[in-house]
């Protein structure tokens, strides 16, 4: 189905910008990881609870 597809496509793309993140600043990534083991739970859970709130608002806005 084109929603597969789409769902797919969008795992790929987040692949590919975490890869090259991890390629091209590797030493930031692990500061950015040990910063975030420091954080409170709750704080990340907030973090990844927005994340998705903003990625649906925006797909909802490119199917408008």
């Amino acid at each position: 189905s084109l929603m597969i597809y789409y769902l797919a496509t969008a795992f790929a793309v987040v692949l590919v910008v975490e890869g090259l993140l991890y390629a091209l600043f590797p030493r930031g990534m692990k500061r950015m990881m040990e910063k975030a083991i420091m954080l409170p739970s709750q704080s990340l859970r907030t973090a990844g609870v927005g994340a998705a709130v903003l990625g649906v608002f925006v797909v909802w806005l490119l199917k408008a």
